[in-house]
């Protein structure tokens, strides 16, 4: 069984500074802790105004696979704790929508663990991405430069994510 306590999926909005408290707690050894918080963009990628974004997912499905990347994060780098929270639903306009927590012993190995850690969950994190604009809703497509991102680390995006 996982330890679920690694990932949450939910609704409500996240603490950053709680988050990142308990994540240090239980660990006198931490010495860098690196945050990175997504937000909900005012502009589409194609210059289009967006009013919010509605995200979609199966329950089990995407914390697994979730679980899965932050195993495979453990296995590259040398940290000693991270946490993903992902938050679903309808969110508007300049929200948080994910929080990805890195702790490690130095600077170095928490920056580049949580930059591969987005990394791999912007392109493969099942999750479905609706956008609200003045001419609609629409569903995201997976972006060419994300793809890119994650193949610098050696891994080929198989294109679950939108």
């Amino acid at each position: 069984m996982p330890d679920m306590s690694r990932v949450s999926i939910q609704t409500q909005d996240f603490d950053l500074a709680a988050e990142s408290a308990a994540l240090r707690a239980e660990d006198g050894g931490i010495g860098a802790v690196v945050a990175f918080v997504g937000t909900v963009r005012e502009v589409a990628g194609e210059g289009q105004d967006v009013s919010a974004m509605e995200l979609e997912h199966y329950p089990g499905m995407t914390e697994s696979a979730i679980e899965a990347m932050v195993d495979a994060t453990f296995a590259r780098f040398d940290i000693r704790a991270a946490r993903v929270v992902h938050r679903v639903g309808l969110l508007q306009a300049r929200e948080q929508i994910v929080l990805v927590l890195v702790a490690s012993r130095h600077r170095g190995q928490a920056f580049q663990a949580c930059e591969f850690l987005m990394d791999y969950l912007k392109t493969q994190a099942p999750f479905w991405k609706k956008e609200y604009t003045p001419d609609g809703a629409h569903w995201v497509d997976a972006r060419v430069t994300d793809d890119e991102a994650l193949a610098r680390w050696g891994i080929e995006a198989t294109g679950n994510a939108g």
